[in-house]
């Protein structure tokens, strides 16, 4: 039940559209660096109506949406730090392709240290020690810049899953399979997103600075930030992936915003050259049939007044920065579209001022994060049927999960658990949760915890929701028993996988 990032299509469309007024005025002093911990205000302190927020959370309950958490800074203060149950404070969340954006910023960080010759130095450069396949003159002109504006040039195709990104993934040596791709345009000429190419990029600063990306950014981005709760696999190679499952918690992303609303500055330190950070939210490419552009690592909202960059992964995860309004807005999810709350902040934005204390939309809003913090009951059903699928295990056909068998267990003690074998990997048993309500676990096949719920929704059907809550992926189970046999129907939220039906037999 691996997460692999993949590019997301829909974008926050409607925060900065609704921004209106003028520029912020500037302020007589910077806020405190939030490099121990955050400020935290009112929202009208800061110009926003609490109001109009706590509007956003009687939307997310009603449209049952799987938001996982919303932070909003602004003036460097937090406005709003929410959490969605099940997923909760503290918790690392896997950000997906915002991974990217971070890749392309310790690539920018090296070049100001000295670690590149320019980032126009040739890849032929950098991995000299190499023998590269397929090299022409074109290959030899493919630079850092190319793959931080995803337009490499090379035979890496988004469509059909990242079909490049599972050949990549299947390959002994990734920066090798690479390396070696097919030239199929100049670079710098289209824009294609290829995630295979931030691992690229990955490798090269490893080459150059001695160190994975993990280490480099926990030594020069992540510790001068106060951010030290991170995880970030590495290939075979010790390359750290360079396109996605980087795991932070919410607020950490939101220092990351910070920083690049600040031209890459905190503190009294410049962390990433003002330069490359000014350059890296422009345009420097223009991916086809869209109104984005495309810096380094960024979306851009160049059109929109006032306009806005972006740190984008699938599932709805989002660091979202519109300088001239000085507000950061991070968002995690497990498959949502950040623009159907996107609308509530910017109406909740009101003014470049503080606003009049509003103490009912104070007490309003901390009201609705707290609930959205808990869970909500909900009656449960159990047919006589489930006695006698209880303790059977079920022998299943070939999936798309390589789920192999699974155990569900619905006595009283020790209560409901599901077990799975997938692949040669037993996961389990873990508790599930029939009162509408999920059973977090430890130790999900990601290394985070896991919410299981069930739901016999007719007399002879079951189903399941195994949510891997901060990785991002939620597996749907849908189990209709017929005598021994069993017939499944499988689904993922975020389209990770395919969906697919299959059937099963008792082993007893």
């Amino acid at each position: 039940m691996r997460n692999s990032a993949r590019f997301s299509a829909t974008f926050l469309v409607t925060v900065a559209a609704l921004f209106g007024g003028r520029a912020f005025a500037a302020s007589a002093g910077h806020a405190p660096w939030p490099t121990h911990g955050w400020l935290h205000s009112s929202a009208e302190a800061q110009g926003l109506d609490s109001d109009s927020l706590a509007d956003a959370f009687d939307y997310v309950r009603d449209h049952d949406t799987r938001i996982h958490s919303l932070t909003i800074v602004r003036n460097g203060h937090i406005v709003l730090d929410a959490y969605f149950w099940p997923f909760h404070n503290g918790q690392l969340h896997d950000v997906a392709s915002v991974t990217k954006s971070v890749t392309t910023t310790l690539a920018g960080i090296a070049a100001g240290q000295g670690a590149f010759a320019g980032l126009s130095q040739p890849l032929t450069s950098i991995f000299s020690g190499r023998a590269i396949a397929k090299l022409d003159d074109r290959k030899k002109r493919l630079s850092l810049i190319h793959l931080m504006s995803m337009s490499s040039g090379l035979d890496c195709q988004a469509a059909h899953g990242e079909i490049t990104l599972g050949q990549m993934r299947q390959s002994k040596d990734w920066t090798q399979f690479m390396l070696d791709r097919s030239m199929i345009d100049e670079p710098g000429s289209r824009f294609e997103y290829c995630s295979g190419g931030m691992h690229l990029l990955s490798a090269a600063i490893t080459k150059a600075t001695g160190f994975s990306a993990l280490d480099f950014a926990r030594r020069e981005l992540f510790s001068p930030l106060g951010i030290s709760n991170v995880t970030w696999p590495a290939d075979s190679q010790g390359v750290s992936y360079g396109w996605g499952d980087l795991r932070l918690e919410p607020r950490d992303m939101a220092k990351l915003g910070y920083l690049w609303l600040n031209n890459g500055r905190w503190e009294d330190r410049q962390i990433i050259p003002k330069g490359w950070m000014q350059a890296a939210i422009q345009a420097q490419a223009r991916p086809p049939y869209m109104d984005q552009k495309y810096g380094y690592g960024f979306w851009l909202h160049t059109s929109r007044r006032p306009s806005e960059f972006e740190a984008v992964g699938r599932g709805g995860q989002r660091i979202t920065v519109v300088p001239e309004k000085n507000i950061v807005v991070v968002f995690t999810g497990g498959q949502f579209e950040p623009g159907e709350i996107g609308a509530f902040i910017g109406r909740a934005l009101k003014a470049d001022q503080p606003l009049p204390e509003n103490p009912s939309g104070t007490a309003r809003l901390a009201a609705a994060v707290r609930e959205a913090a808990m869970p909500r009951l909900a009656a449960s059903y159990v047919p006589p049927l489930a006695k006698s699928v209880s303790g059977r295990r079920y022998i299943l056909a070939a999936n798309p999960l390589n789920l192999k068998s699974f155990v569900l267990t619905l006595s009283d003690a020790p209560g409901p658990q599901l077990e799975l074998e997938v692949g040669d990997l037993r996961d389990g048993p873990r508790p599930i949760g029939l009162n509408g309500v999920p059973r977090l676990s430890s130790g999900g096949p990601s290394g985070l915890p896991v919410a299981v719920m069930g739901t016999w929704e007719r007399e002879n059907i079951f189903f399941i929701e195994y949510n891997e809550v901060g990785g991002i992926n939620t597996y749907r189970l849908r189990l209709r028993f017929t005598g021994d046999d069993v017939d499944v129907t499988l689904s993922e939220r975020s389209q990770v996988i395919p969906s697919a039906r299959f059937r099963g037999t008792s082993a007893r």
